[in-house]
């Protein structure tokens, strides 16, 4: 990678680590798509990706039980399946197309999510029983494995639609979610590659940077709705380049 790549990959991560913590994610999704953009291999992609994730969820996951927001009783049903799952799926390395194939329809799902999320009334009916929460929580740690996210690119949009926890609460238990579905699938990948790619340390800096910022300003009522629509365009490019070409 030449000097001057670098820079503009580290920039590039420095703002998805802002923009994606100020509205509560580590930024996965982001990260994948700004490094497809700069067409690094998919064996680069994944263990960075889930390095940087690891970094920017753990500030989210502080910042967010500090305020009193994360409910155990609401994440532990998730978890329980998803970090073994998320080992397994880090662990597993697909064909380079399927690879490509599965991110893109991550990101572009992604996308949408950004695009279509809106102001529903932030209200719980009930919380799901165990039985609902361990196999959905064991599909999402497989998912965010197998791709390089956390898993809480799905995690929030499901509890907010079930009407299962309120915005703040959802977005506390996504982050402890992904930080511990980022550390088990990272693991596996470091376990079945040996791998790390030397400019993780550059890009890990950034993301502490842009996530630190982020968090601070989204936790005072940094506006969302435009930051979600940026993003979104980020990942429709990305996820339409990763499936169109071979």
């Amino acid at each position: 990678m030449s000097p001057e790549t670098l820079v503009f990959l580290t920039a590039s991560v420095l703002v998805v680590a802002f923009l994606y913590s100020s509205v509560g994610h580590a930024g996965a999704s982001g990260y994948i798509a700004v490094m497809t953009l700069f067409n690094l291999a998919p064996t680069e992609i994944k263990p960075t990706a889930l390095i940087l994730n690891v970094l920017v969820a753990s500030i989210a996951t502080w910042q967010f039980w500090r305020a009193g927001h994360f409910s155990w009783r609401l994440f532990w049903p998730f978890a329980v399946l998803s970090v073994p799952m998320a080992f397994v799926g880090g662990w597993a390395n697909l064909p380079v197309h399927a690879f490509k194939v599965l991110v893109g329809v991550v990101l572009l799902f992604s996308a949408f999510r950004f695009i279509f999320s809106g102001s529903a009334p932030d209200e719980v009916a009930e919380e799901p029983r165990p039985l609902v929460a361990i196999p959905i929580g064991a599909g999402l740690g497989l998912l965010s494995g197998l791709t390089g996210t956390g898993g809480g690119i799905f995690l929030t949009p499901i509890l907010l639609f079930k009407k299962w926890a309120r915005v703040k609460t959802a977005a506390a238990v996504s982050a402890l979610f992904i930080l511990v579905n980022s550390v088990a699938g990272l693991l596996g990948n470091l376990g079945s590659t040996r791998n790390v790619p030397s400019f993780a340390i550059v890009l890990g800096t950034a993301a502490v940077l842009g996530g630190t910022l982020g968090s601070y300003f989204g936790s005072r009522h940094f506006p969302a709705v435009a930051i979600r629509r940026s993003l979104a365009l980020v990942l429709l490019i990305a996820g339409a380049k990763l499936i169109l070409t071979r």
